[in-house]
């Protein structure tokens, strides 16, 4: 029989509420209460049985990009947080300034004959998937985190589905904007190298052709997740004319904010953007920014976990994979 939420409250004496906020990933739990539940969980086996070689340690090794990026930050955080509450692993996280694929692809050459499974921020690139496929082809166990490559041999890609993503945005650019007037957006793209950042603007251009022909995409920006860029860009952008939205669809919001305050133009222009973090929060409650998609990188982090802990010991463990959340200043959750 399956473990239930009310079997782990009584183990660890907390609520059934905070186990459940925990389980699902949500915010407002301190990291001592999440660390105590999701280890009673495992214990318990609500992910699935305990496998006898759990207690074997496995290195698992992350690369994920460099930089001012918050919610990079906050993953390579939680990455480090869930690998140690769930027993058995050693994490191993590199940070690669000036992420790019020449240099993705010398560091996952370097962990050659070093590790047992790679989580990977992944570059859509020739160089990156020779190496990626060259180093599973030695028998280390690989998956993709926040932006997938489909042509490459690995075991799983965990993150949100990010053309829907993208979808998601133009509908609710489609319905910030009044229908009867002809609107004119601009997107800023973090690099087009990353698969998802490509799909979420691929999903955005769909549903605006679809549903909303009174909207036209003005300009396309390439910031290169620079936030200093960002906010060089969106000056020019509005020294040029006043287009009526924006969409970020990468880093960099803060950049693009400071340029609308500094020309009294916030809250005279839409603006969606992705990841919820501490600047955007704040953002979203000044009401510069009006709605914020959302993935939850503390979930993401425990689902590659046990996703390549599970792919290395040859069991098999439930998936829980991030959903796709819409913010506004009214529903922020708690801190």
């Amino acid at each position: 029989m399956k473990t239930t939420v009310s079997q782990i409250a009584q183990e660890v004496g907390l609520s059934p509420t905070t186990v459940d906020r925990v389980l699902n990933g949500r915010e407002g739990v301190k990291p001592r209460t999440h660390d105590i539940v999701m280890q009673a969980a495992r214990r318990l086996g609500y992910f699935g049985p305990v496998s006898l070689q759990e207690h074997a340690d496995l290195r698992m090794d992350f690369i994920l990009p460099g930089g001012s990026n918050t919610f990079m930050a906050n993953l390579r955080k939680y990455l480090l947080e869930e690998a140690q509450a769930y027993g058995g692993v050693q994490p191993n996280l590199h940070v690669i300034d000036g992420f790019d694929p020449d240099r993705l692809a010398a560091r996952l050459r370097e962990l050659h004959g070093k590790t047992d499974a790679v989580g990977v921020v992944a570059l859509d690139h020739p160089t990156v998937r020779e190496a990626i496929n060259q180093l599973a082809a030695t028998g280390v166990r690989i998956a993709t985190l926040v932006s997938d490559i489909r042509s490459v041999t690995k075991v799983g890609y965990i993150g949100i589905d990010n053309r829907a993503a993208g979808r998601l945005a133009g509908l609710l650019m489609g319905r910030f904007l009044h229908p009867d007037n002809q609107h004119y957006i601009v997107v800023f793209i973090g690099s087009p190298s990353y698969r998802g950042h490509e799909e979420r603007e691929m999903g955005f251009r769909a549903v605006i052709g679809q549903d909303f022909r009174n909207l036209r995409i003005s300009a396309l920006v390439q910031v290169n997740e620079d936030r200093d860029r960002a906010y060089e860009e969106t000056r020019a952008i509005l020294a040029a004319g006043r287009p009526s939205a924006f969409y970020n669809i990468g880093s960099g919001t803060q950049g693009i904010a400071q340029a609308l305050k500094e020309a009294g133009m916030e809250r005279q222009v839409v603006v969606i953007c992705h990841e919820l973090t501490d600047a955007s929060k704040a953002l979203l409650l000044d009401r510069t920014l009006d709605a914020v998609i959302d993935q939850n990188p503390r979930v993401e982090a425990r689902e590659i976990v046990k996703l390549l802990a599970a792919a290395v010991r040859g069991t098999k463990e439930p998936e829980y994979p991030p959903r796709l959340q819409v913010m506004f200043s009214e529903n922020i959750p708690q801190a």
